[in-house]
């Protein structure tokens, strides 16, 4: 993890994804309307989970934590900053998920069950309000998907990990030998 430039993904996600300071402002100014729904939100999402057959093995034993985490991770989508610290935690999770061997199809899969939860409940909090609703929407589908990127980038760092191990063990290179190697070459 110390290898990632963490203030380098957080721009790039942002602007992949197009979170930006206005949508920021959009999530964060729904906080108040939100915030009491999360558990209900996070409840449904569970409920789901538990339906797939699959998620049984990474839920057992857990729901009650694993809930709890996740509406902390709710609150802060709605209260920010989305900042390299958010940036940081959430590669963090990503990573427990690699670590626990969570399918990375999971994490899209689960973060499109919240994005159609949350878009849900904000067409019925915002019902008389069409164009608040039409920015409260990018700004949730914005501040998921940025979410979803950062923890996705700790797979694809494991990954790009196991080759160099590979590549080591079959070339028999050291480890210091090929970070010497490399630092000489960057360009």
């Amino acid at each position: 993890m110390s290898d990632i430039d963490f203030a380098q993904l957080t721009q790039y996600s942002k602007q992949f994804t197009g979170l930006t300071g206005e949508l920021e402002a959009v999530l964060m100014g729904l906080a108040p309307e939100m915030k009491p729904h999360l558990p209900g939100i996070t409840d449904s999402f569970y409920n789901v989970l538990q339906g797939i057959p699959k998620t049984q093995r990474f839920l057992d034993g857990r729901i009650d934590a694993l809930k709890q985490t996740h509406i902390r991770w709710l609150e802060q989508v709605f209260s920010g900053p989305y900042d390299t610290d958010y940036v940081k935690a959430m590669y963090h999770v990503g990573d427990v998920h690699v670590k626990v061997e969570l399918p990375v199809e999971f994490m899209a899969g689960a973060m499109t069950l919240v994005s159609v939860r949350l878009n849900e409940l904000l067409g019925e909090i915002l019902v008389g309000d069409p164009s608040r609703l039409a920015k409260a929407t990018a700004a949730v589908n914005s501040v998921l998907g940025f979410t979803l990127m950062v923890m996705q980038q700790s797979y694809e760092s494991s990954r790009l990990a196991e080759e160099l191990e590979k590549f080591l063990k079959i070339t028999g290179m050291s480890r210091i030998l090929f970070d010497n190697l490399a630092s000489a070459y960057k360009y």
